[in-house]
């Protein structure tokens, strides 16, 4: 088939893993416009695949074995982002800092979140992160992009973050016992910021006990 004829333009629904994703926008050959492909959480919020923000393919992955028994809340301590294109440079950015400056296999984040609103794939559900040492596989993390010592985020993105974990649990990827923490809980780090670690404290299976060690797999 000649490359023309795969150039789309209309809205395509497609599924990936059971979950649908919707992708807007279109390719042909030489084409370098990027996919805005998603998951639709509803209530406004999207979870943009890694083909969106034309993510780096990781050096080598280790396969998370789901359920998640934790969750853990970040910041990236950078730039702020409020529409999409700007968080996808900003994704990249993370990317190649993680990957080319501290040797990383990929991006460290499961996910990230914009303040757009928006939730923005990193390893995702099915590969183990780097983003909190000796808990990695064992948990996934969400990091809001920018610093939130001095202010919180806004509500779209906290909102985005709670309803990421829903959907975890309602998929089976996180277990409906989990335990929430700030990246601060286990580690010598001000992350995620002084501005926003009280406001999880304040959200359902928010935990004040440091994980055991008896329930960790060192990695």
């Amino acid at each position: 088939m000649y490359p023309s004829i795969m150039c789309f333009s209309s809205l395509l629904l497609i599924f990936l893993r059971r979950r649908p994703y919707v992708m807007l926008g279109g390719a042909c050959q030489n084409d370098h416009k990027t996919f805005e492909e998603y998951y639709d959480l509803g209530g406004g919020v999207k979870i943009y695949s890694r083909k969106s923000w034309e993510a780096r393919a990781p050096k080598q992955f280790q396969s998370f074995q789901k359920p998640a028994s934790f969750f853990f809340i970040h910041h990236t301590d950078g730039s702020l982002c409020y529409e999409f294109h700007s968080c996808v440079t900003t994704l990249k950015e993370i990317q190649h800092f993680h990957m080319d400056t501290r040797g990383w296999d990929d991006i460290g984040y499961s996910f990230l979140v914009g303040q757009d609103g928006n939730i923005y794939e990193g390893r995702g559900w099915d590969h183990v992160g780097a983003h909190t040492l000796h808990y990695n596989t064992s948990g996934y993390a969400a990091s809001f992009m920018g610093n939130f010592m001095t202010h919180p985020p806004n509500d779209a993105s906290l909102t985005a973050v709670k309803k990421l974990i829903d959907y975890g649990i309602s998929q089976g990827y996180i277990a409906a016992t989990y335990k929430l923490y700030g990246h601060r809980d286990v580690g010598n780090t001000a992350c995620p910021g002084d501005a926003l670690y009280p406001i999880i404290q304040t959200w359902p299976h928010y935990t004040h006990t440091k994980p055991e060690n008896s329930l960790l797999k060192l990695t």
